[in-house]
């Protein structure tokens, strides 16, 4: 199977996330992408404003009608820092017939060589590097796949921010994730 990994913090996943991971699996041809949320990123002081039972819901939610992608909860489930080498070495034994990808932008790509294990990272997974529109294509020797993406203005930070002063989210977040921020009055959405 040709199968993407997509880490982050998800908190929440908006529908950038999810155009992302379609454009990585139509273009790179994956069989599927697993949205993987991070218990504590290594270059994030502040952890997840939602807890981990909630991020996991939350992507559960913006998943449900997209056969190809699927949650993993392996970093959650080993807790402490979310490195990538130790996730991609877990499922690279867990599942070794499988070719592992790895998706990120542009930028996380001029990252990498300050990750832990660089090296280890690339030979476990190919990264699969979106470039938005206008952007430069990324200068690095490092072997990847280039994907595209339209463009969309997007982060979780300004959900957030527009969640908590009451702004619009409107196309933004699927559907069931807005219902679900607002049921559980998470990042200071009104409750209703």
């Amino acid at each position: 199977m040709r199968l993407g990994v997509f880490g982050g913090s998800f908190d929440p996943v908006h529908v950038g996330h999810l155009r992302l991971a379609g454009c990585c699996c139509d273009q790179a041809g994956l069989d599927a992408v697993w949205f993987v949320p991070a218990a504590v990123q290594p270059f994030k002081a502040e952890g997840p404003v939602a807890s981990d039972p909630q991020r996991c819901e939350m992507l559960r939610l913006a998943i449900a009608s997209e056969p190809r992608f699927g949650v993993s909860t392996i970093e959650i489930d080993r807790g402490g820092v979310s490195y990538s080498v130790d996730t991609l070495r877990e499922l690279h034994a867990a599942r070794p017939g499988d070719q592992l990808f790895f998706l990120m932008g542009a930028d996380t790509l001029r990252d990498l060589p300050g990750w832990r294990e660089p090296d280890e990272v690339l030979r476990l997974a190919t990264p699969l590097v979106v470039q938005r529109p206008g952007e430069a294509p990324p200068d690095s020797a490092v072997d990847h796949v280039l994907v595209t993406m339209p463009p969309i203005d997007i982060s979780s930070s300004e959900v957030r921010r527009r969640l908590a002063a009451g702004e619009p989210v409107d196309g933004l977040l699927p559907p069931a994730v807005l219902e679900y921020i607002r049921q559980n009055g998470l990042y200071g959405a009104a409750t209703g």
